[in-house]
C-alpha cells in the first residue's frame, strides 16, 4: 500500500510561483509513473501533468506548459510540481498520483490507483 501526502499549497498573487511537493511512503514508488491532477471547486477533476520512472519524461496539459514543470526524485521517494506565472483560474485542490500500471506518463485519471488527499491553491487577482 502507497500512501501519498502533498504540500506546498497556499494563498500566491497572480502572477507568482508555488512548488508543490508529494511524499510517498510505504512503498516505493520508483517503478510507477506518478501524475498532478487538479479539482476547482464545481468542475471535473483536471489532469495536469505525469511523469515517468526514468525522471525524464513528461506529459503536460497543452494549455500548462510553459509554466508547470514536474519532477521526482526516486531516492525521496518524492514527486513535485513547479507552478510559476499563476493565475486565478489555476486555483483548486491538487492531487498526486501514482499510475500501478503504467511506467510511462498518462493523462487518464482511471488508470491512477493510488491518491493523495490534496493541497489547496488559491491564486488571487
Amino acid at each position: 500500500q502507497v500512501q501519498l501526502v502533498e504540500s506546498g499549497g497556499g494563498l500566491v498573487q497572480a502572477g507568482g510561483s508555488l512548488r508543490l511537493s508529494c511524499a510517498a511512503s510505504g512503498r516505493t514508488v520508483s517503478s510507477y509513473a506518478m501524475g498532478w491532477f487538479r479539482q476547482a471547486p464545481g468542475k471535473e477533476r483536471e489532469f495536469v501533468a505525469a511523469i515517468g520512472t526514468n525522471g525524464a519524461t513528461t506529459y503536460g496539459a497543452d494549455s500548462l506548459k510553459g509554466r508547470f514543470t514536474i519532477s521526482r526524485d526516486s531516492v525521496k521517494n518524492s514527486l513535485y510540481l513547479q507552478m510559476t506565472n499563476l493565475k486565478p483560474e489555476d486555483a483548486g485542490v491538487y492531487h498526486c498520483a501514482a499510475a500501478t500500471k503504467s511506467r510511462s506518463p498518462i493523462p487518464w485519471a482511471s488508470d491512477y490507483g493510488y491518491w493523495g488527499q490534496g493541497t489547496q491553491v488559491t491564486v488571487s487577482s
